[in-house]
């Protein structure tokens, strides 16, 4: 599989990357190139978990808090621990990060931290449809709030996932005599 090249010293260098892949990288380049991937997708994520995390713990300090029914509270109380532990899932790739390095498990650390980044995503769509439960049931009082947020959960579903998978579907970004790879066959989002 790994091909040799010749570096600019004229020296023979192995490469990790298939025939056809598009790319001519080590294992430990490619894991490099997607950990980069990966903190880029988790800043945007942390940034967006954070200032709604700050907002449904100043919640409770607020004096209409009190005149919250039952089930709103239940549903604050759901919602704010959904909250951390989406926090939980997205900062977790860093400390896996952190505690592995010099370790030599660079591509097994990118695999772990790919995977809390998609559970870390399933948490914030769940956290985000809470949250617009809770502000819109006391908004509205009435079954409109499920119905909003319904149609709003589709829209997430849509963007996160279904527009990510029908890509997939109708082929990426594979070229013809590519051997059915993509450039980024195995990127930050895989296990490999």
């Amino acid at each position: 599989m790994g091909r040799i090249s010749a570096d600019a010293g004229g020296k023979g260098v192995e490469r990790g990357a298939a025939v056809g892949s598009g790319r001519e990288e080590t294992q430990e380049e490619r894991a490099d190139r997607q950990w980069t991937d990966l903190l880029q997708e988790l800043r945007v994520a942390q940034t967006g978990v954070q200032i709604l995390f700050g907002f449904l713990l100043a919640v409770v300090f607020q004096p209409r808090f009190a005149d919250l029914s039952t089930t709103d509270r239940n549903i604050y109380v759901v919602t704010v621990m959904m909250g951390s532990a989406t926090a939980a899932a997205l900062i977790g790739p860093v400390s896996y990060h952190r505690l592995l390095t010099g370790r030599r498990m660079k591509p097994q650390t990118v695999a772990w931290a790919s995977r809390l980044t998609k559970l870390g995503l399933g948490l914030l769509f769940c956290t985000m449809c809470s949250t617009l439960l809770l502000i819109l049931r006391v908004a509205l009082h009435n079954v409109l709030a499920l119905w909003l947020v319904g149609a709003m959960a589709l829209w997430f579903l849509a963007c996160w996932f279904v527009f990510p998978l029908w890509a997939i579907a109708r082929g990426g970004n594979t070229k013809p005599g590519n051997d059915g790879r993509s450039p980024d066959d195995g990127d930050s989002g895989s296990a490999g």
